[in-house]
Parts: C-alpha cells; structure tokens; sequence
C-alpha cells in the first residue's frame, strides 16, 4: 500500500469519527434523572405575643428555601405574587432545640414594610394511633363442649365409626346441630346438579345482607345482564368529583404544563382550623421566636441539646464566657484595693496584721442566653452566650459569643459580636433563635436574627472544625458585624 493510500484512508476514518462525535453528544439517554424534582426545605421564623398556648397575635416569616443545591431567599423565591414558602395551607413544623413542638398552617399572606410575612392558625401534633390489643385465643385440645364454631369435626364416641361413614354418606351419624355451613344460593349448582338443584335449595336468610341488582335487570335477564357490563346509577366509582355550576374549575389548566402556575379558587380553603389570628405588627418587647420547618419529607426528631458528661465543665464553661462577656461589655469591676495594715494591742505587746476588702460581686447581665448544642451526632458542645447592659443610645451594649472547649479543655471563643445601641443600623446585634437543619443533612446551622434600629434580617452559621461560617443571610445583602 502507497504512503498517498494510507494518507487516504486515514482522513476518511477521521472524518467519520468527527462526524459521529456530535450524535454522541446528543444521546440523552441519563437526561431523565436531572428532571427529578429536588426535595425542598424552608426555614422560616415564627414570631408571636401572648402565651403559646392562647397567642394574640402571630406571623411567621420566611428565612431561606434549599432547593436541593443551594440556599435560596425565602421572602423573594418564585413569589407570584406571595412567595413559595408563604402559599396557602403550607405547613409548617415548630421546633425548640430540633423536637417538634406543633404546626402552624399559613392561610393567607400579605407584604410589610417590603417584605412579605404569612399569617395562619396554630395546630397540635398529630396523636400517635393506639396500638390494637393483642387478641388471646384459648384454644383447648378437647373442644367437644364448646360452643364455638370451628373448621373441623368435633371428637365423637364413635369416632372411628364415623370416620368410616364420612367416606361412604352413611347417614347413621347425626349432624352437628352447631356446625356452621355454607348454604349454596337457590339456583345455584355445579356440573349436571346445577339444573336438578335449582329450586331444591335451602331457603334464603332473610337477616343476611344481599347485593341487590340495579331497577334496570330482572331476574330473567340475570345472566345477560351479568356480562353487559350494565351500570349502577347508584353504584361508588372511584372517579373525579362532578363539578357543578356552584363549584367552576380550572382543571383545563392542570396539564398546561407549568406545574408552578398560581390558580384562584372560589370558595373557602379546604383547610378546617379556623380563623387566621390577627396581624402582628413592629417588633414588642413581648414578642416570642421559634424556628419553623417545611420539608415534604417526614423526618425523626434530631435534638440539638448537648449532654455533659461532667456537669462541673457547663458551669466552669459559663462562667468564663461570662467573664468575657463583662469584659466586652465594660463590666469589668475595678482593681480591690490595697490590703491595710491595722494594729491591735493586747497588754504591753502591740500586733500588727493585714486585712483585705471582700471583692465586690460581679456586675449583673441583662437578658442574659447561654445555650449548649451539639450540632452533628458525636460533636462536641458549642456553647452561645448573649446579655447586654442597661441604658439607651451609645450606653446600651450588646454582646454575643460563640465559643467551643478546645482539646486541652480551655476555651476557644469563635465568633464574638459586640454593639451599641447607637450603631445597630451599621452593625446589628445578634440574638440566637435557635439550632436549625437547613439543608437536610443532619447538621445543624445557627440561626441569628440580625436586628438593627430599624431594619432586621436573619442569617445562618455553620460551626464546623473550630471556625464558624456564615452561610446565607436574608434580604439578598449582607449585613456586616464586627468578630472581633
């Protein structure tokens, strides 16, 4: 074979490889797993005054939506015009420290101040079913004296005898008057018996109940009718409910192929709970937080409380989180005095001794929060402690710590927040709400509130390997406080 042959053959095997690389390209065949639509999960915060049991007032706003991939705004994500997380009837879970607590169904939504808020009706949990008791049955061996009907033969004296006769029809054997039987229907038989038995049955039981036939079929046409496939007026069918003049549908619009598409129904919500509670508006100093969860999915209860082995190590901990916090705050009692020297005489010799001021006990801590989580199974305790001090203006000061013990047992402060009552517009102080799995992997995040002097958001913090990350913040901007 020539060089200019091999070259030949060559540029046709390559052209033809070029040409199939599109049409592989093309196969979509694996296409159809990425159509799968990803489990959702919203986090919202569910605000309200008044005892828990009878509030006055509530709302619950929406934080953040997983869409399988990512964290999305909740207030803003496919808001038509109402966002996803605030639809009517969606329900959502309370929780404290990762159990569950009730249910709060959204009924209707509306915007404040530029940002959308649900209103909707408190709920109990669902109570677990009882379990069904346990039926005993005492069988005996001997059950020739019971009254109970059963599917053999009792023992009789002759119990050979009558073996014999069950075999041969001997009619010597008496029937059991107790014995229950399965009475063929009149007219009914099988093989060449159906047609000489047909009127020689026993007679029907007036007390059991019949399937009656419908007015169309007679007993004439009982077997013509029995393969006509004749319908029942008054027949159940398991079939969509008739719509009527009183109740128009928009079923035409159901396969329009935009499974997202808001449709207005007439009428009452199918849902039963009863009226929506009124609106709650601004912030009160009464006011109560929970987190709230929305997930399709039924998930176990994940508590989020950390277990000390040694209770010694919580009040060690808390008491160095709460010096740190005082000194953070300017709480810091100033130095004790110098010991002074006094002296006593006691006949013709004089003593001469040091004596001390008590220490002045530690200031006090407003509102003070100090939380213990354990945020994934077999981690360690990541503690949280907030307070701040009294006073308005640039006097009033906030503090927030989040800390972890270290391997040497000492500890490790990981993200510290501090702020005045002057700058909360720029720098927002941070009040726990609680521990929350954001994402559906067994982890939980720290949701903060973010409240300034007239704006407030809310972020998610993930502590993981001694640092603390922050993972999404509502409102689509990034609120800026000082960890330092």
């Amino acid at each position: 074979m020539s060089l200019r042959t091999v070259q030949f053959v060559f540029a046709i095997a390559t052209v033809a490889a070029l040409s199939a690389a599109p049409a592989a390209a093309q196969y979509v065949g694996q296409a159809g797993k990425q159509d799968k639509k990803p489990e959702m999960r919203a986090v919202a915060v569910l605000e309200w005054t008044g005892d828990e049991q009878h509030p006055t007032r509530s709302r619950i706003i929406p934080v953040s939506v997983f869409d399988g991939q990512e964290l999305q705004d909740a207030g803003i994500y496919l808001a038509r015009p109402q966002p996803l997380a605030l639809d009517p009837e969606v329900e959502y879970q309370l929780k404290e420290d990762g159990k569950n607590t009730g249910l709060y169904i959204v009924m209707n939504a509306s915007e404040e101040q530029g940002s959308w808020v649900g209103y909707g009706k408190w709920q109990d949990l669902p109570k677990p079913r009882p379990a069904k008791p346990a039926i005993v049955h005492d069988w005996k061996e001997d059950d020739s004296a019971s009254n109970q009907p059963v599917l053999h033969r009792k023992h009789h004296d002759d119990a050979g005898s009558s073996g014999s006769d069950s075999g041969s029809g001997n009619p010597s054997t008496p029937p059991d008057p107790d014995r229950p039987t399965l009475h063929k229907a009149p007219g009914s038989g099988s093989g060449s018996d159906s047609g000489s038995n047909a009127g020689t049955g026993p007679a029907p039981d007036p007390d059991r109940p019949t399937l009656h036939k419908s007015p169309d079929s007679g007993s004439d046409s009982s077997s013509a009718s029995a393969g006509s496939g004749a319908e029942d007026p008054d027949r159940p069918r398991l079939t969509k409910k008739q719509q009527t003049d009183e109740e128009p549908s928009v079923s035409s619009v159901e396969n329009s192929g935009d499974p997202n598409r808001p449709r207005l129904k007439r009428g009452k919500s199918s849902y039963s709970g009863g009226e929506v509670l009124p609106s709650l508006t601004g912030v009160p100093p009464d006011m109560h937080q929970a987190v709230a969860v929305s997930d399709a999915r039924n998930t176990p209860d994940h508590p989020w409380d950390y277990s000390w082995a040694n209770p010694d190590d919580e009040r060690k901990y808390k008491g160095q989180l709460e010096d740190l916090a005082r000194t953070a705050l300017g709480l810091t009692p100033p130095a004790s005095p110098a010991p002074r020297k006094t002296t006593t005489k006691t006949g013709t010799t004089h003593k001469s001794q040091k004596t001390t001021s008590p220490a002045p006990p530690p200031a006090l801590l407003d509102d003070e929060q100090f939380r213990v989580f354990e945020l994934a199974y077999g981690s360690g305790a990541t503690m949280v402690l907030s307070a701040h001090t009294g006073g308005t203006g640039a006097d009033e000061k906030f503090v927030t710590l989040v800390a972890q013990p270290d391997l040497y047992g000492n500890m490790a402060v990981l993200l510290k927040n501090v702020t005045d009552g002057a700058h909360l517009d720029s720098n927002p102080r941070l009040r726990l709400i609680d521990a929350v799995d954001a994402m559906a992997d067994n982890r939980g995040e720290l949701l903060f509130e973010l409240r300034g002097q007239t704006q407030r958001q809310f972020a998610l913090y993930r502590v993981l390997r001694g640092q603390v990350t922050k993972l999404f913040v509502s409102g689509g901007s990034d609120s800026s406080e000082a960890s330092n």
